[in-house]
């Protein structure tokens, strides 16, 4: 669907940190930033940078008031009120949010933009949002497939249906996505979702992989987090499996 090489501008760090870590600090007082009131009318203001500082105020600030004017910013001319406005509604979840980020997910062209919009995603924790981050995870820049493992991983684990329907997606990307950053979040994901599986198939196979990202894979942070999501699981055959490699010096 999308081609890393078309959007150079997400680096590998841009990657790994948190979609909040890159914004700027907001110019204004500390008081100004505390009241909702200045900012609820920025959000309508005519000129985009003021419409991005309103938006990325409530990065910080939860208001209910400001959601249907947030949402409506996700269609914003300028990417950089559509991503300040996902991010914002990350801080501030709600189900009406749900549909209109499904829909940005889709259609917007700038990564960015959907790397907010999947991080958003995940805070909502609405179910009707896992098929649209099982196919980013599947096709899109690496940047957002990272962020859709972590916000699976969110949402997959309050109904069983969508743990059995993740995992598989997961253990995918696990083992055959070409960046390790992307890889690493798969095996959190995995760790994550089974503490909400009994006994099963799909548990033995999640298992499996982990253990097989803990021995086979190259990347030593994709070793590093297949073995803190078997720690965390305490899968009896995932620790012996730990306790063997470390008994021979190769983790």
């Amino acid at each position: 669907m999308y081609d890393d090489d078309e959007f150079n501008l997400l680096t590998l760090q841009d990657e790994i940190d948190s979609p909040l870590d890159h914004l700027d600090p907001i110019e204004e007082s500390p008081s100004s930033l505390q009241d909702p009131e200045p900012m609820l009318l920025l959000l309508r203001a005519p000129d985009a940078p003021q419409r991005m500082l309103a938006a990325r105020a409530f990065c910080e600030l939860q208001e209910e008031r400001a959601i249907p004017h947030l949402i409506h910013l996700l269609a914003d001319n300028c990417p950089l009120v559509r991503v300040s406005a996902a991010y914002a509604l990350g801080r501030n979840p709600s189900t009406d949010a749900v549909e209109p980020l499904i829909h940005r997910l889709s259609d917007d062209w700038n990564g960015y933009v959907r790397k907010g919009v999947v991080w958003a995603l995940g805070n909502c924790t609405d179910r009707r949002a896992l098929q649209p981050l099982i196919h980013a995870l599947k096709t899109d820049i690496s940047a957002v497939r990272l962020w859709a493992a972590s916000s699976l991983a969110q949402i997959a684990k309050i109904e069983y249906e969508d743990v059995i329907t993740a995992i598989p997606r997961l253990i995918g990307s696990l083992r055959r996505d070409e960046v390790a950053a992307v890889r690493s979040n798969c095996a959190w994901a995995v760790g994550q979702l089974c503490k909400e599986l009994p006994f099963n198939v799909v548990y033995a196979t999640a298992i499996d992989a982990l253990i097989e990202a803990l021995v086979e894979d190259e990347d030593l942070g994709v070793k590093e987090d297949a073995k803190g999501a078997l720690l965390k699981v305490g899968d009896p055959r995932g620790l012996q499996m730990i306790e063997e490699l470390e008994l021979e010096g190769i983790i």
